[in-house]
């Protein structure tokens, strides 16, 4: 039997783990040798990845300082991911109270 395919691409590798690197760096924001540190690559391939990443509104550059944040395509998924569980428990619920109520 063979082993299933893993399809992987280092530099999309990498994009992933410098947004996971950036969460919760919001006000102040990273500096590319900050990320690239936590990421354990070069801070030219981070400088890179987040120009990629703010192409997608993924990341974004805190102007006055060089530091680079989470981007609010990133809250825009989020909040579209919320709002989607919520309609669906609500019908969920609706459902529920259907075949659970007692006949009069």
């Amino acid at each position: 039997m063979t082993e299933p395919r893993t399809y992987t691409n280092a530099a999309q590798s990498r994009g992933y783990e410098v947004l996971k690197a950036l969460a919760g760096h919001e006000f102040m924001g990273m500096s590319p040798s900050e990320i690239a540190k936590a990421v354990g690559t070069s801070a030219d391939n981070i400088t890179r990845d987040l120009r990629v990443l703010q192409a997608s509104g993924l990341a974004e550059p805190i102007l006055e300082t060089g530091r680079w944040r989470l981007g609010p395509k990133i809250v825009q998924i989020a909040l579209a991911f919320m709002h989607h569980v919520e309609r669906s428990q609500r019908q969920l619920d609706d459902i529920n109270q259907r075949y659970t109520r007692q006949p009069a």
